[in-house]
């Protein structure tokens, strides 16, 4: 009979696997919690509890798993934006702090420019529905739509929509087409923005595991924002908010075709927390 581990034995033994394999150590840490339901402070509180030999093996196996590459959040179902909880899975961009903080500057726009909460605000590529259910649940009041391409990441998102209670409308189409028979306040997306070019220099758990759908695009990444700042033009709302998030190099790029869109508003670029061009602004007032 196998003798049960100690929790101690088990983080500590994935751990050095994990450094060994060039993966974060910390991950040990994330994965020990979700197998044994633990908070932080509940798992440094259970090292010299035992692991019984079944749990160990589950655990273990999701170590091996992400050492080979599988993000951890594919591993534990689930990753935190805002404050809040989204299930992300194959189908779904795993949520990055960046867009936080595209979400961030569109509130403080809104409560500058829009002080009229009952807003229309659309959405677009959705993806888990992180940046729809995200403004829902901060301006209640709002009418949000959200669309995507594909059907499976709709379907990730109305689950996160259902279990956050926010009451979103999902519409399954490319960029703008279900929404252009509507005038819009704010229109928001995180579009894929890496060139195929690119794809050998990202990280395998990106490149291997993300959906390619929600990451590249033509025109060295830039052939979705073309589009974009063609089409919205006529779906703007004047005072509106168009945000955009970006790839770092193509700030220039995006902010001259949203001012050669919109030749009589206010377009800028906002760096991210890591100094980064990371987002496009555009205010039609």
């Amino acid at each position: 009979m196998t003798k049960n581990k100690f929790v101690y034995e088990a983080l500590n033994g994935a751990s050095s696997f994990l450094k060994d394999n060039g993966r974060e150590e910390a991950v040990a840490r994330i994965l020990l919690q979700h197998e044994l339901r633990l908070s932080h402070a509940g798992l440094l509180a259970s090292m010299r509890d035992e692991i019984n030999e079944e749990t160990f093996n589950r655990f273990w196996e999701n170590i091996k798993r992400h050492a080979s590459g599988t993000p951890v959040q594919h591993l534990t179902g689930s990753e935190e934006f805002y404050g809040r909880t989204f299930l992300v899975n194959e189908h779904v961009l795993i949520p990055r702090p960046e867009t936080e903080e595209l979400v961030e500057e569109t509130l403080r726009l809104v409560g500058q420019y829009l002080p009229d909460k009952n807003l229309k605000i659309a959405d677009i590529g959705t993806g888990s529905g992180i940046i729809a259910i995200t403004m829902k649940c901060e301006i209640p009041e709002a009418a949000v739509t959200a669309t995507d391409i594909s059907v499976e990441a709709l379907q990730t998102a109305q689950e996160n929509a259902k279990r956050l209670e926010a009451n979103i409308s999902f519409v399954q189409g490319d960029l703008t087409d279900p929404l252009k028979d509507e005038m819009w306040d704010v229109v928001l997306s995180n579009p894929p923005y890496i060139a195929y070019a690119e794809a050998p220099d990202l990280s395998d758990s990106v490149r291997d595991f993300e959906p390619h759908l929600a990451l590249f695009a033509d025109n060295e990444g830039l052939a979705l924002y073309e589009k974009l700042a063609q089409q919205l033009p006529n779906m703007l709302k004047k005072p509106g908010i168009i945000g955009l998030e970006i790839g770092y190099a193509q700030g220039a790029a995006v902010e001259a075709m949203l001012k050669a869109a919109f030749p009589d508003a206010k377009v800028y670029v906002k760096k991210d927390i890591n100094s980064n061009d990371r987002m496009v602004f555009c205010i039609n007032s």
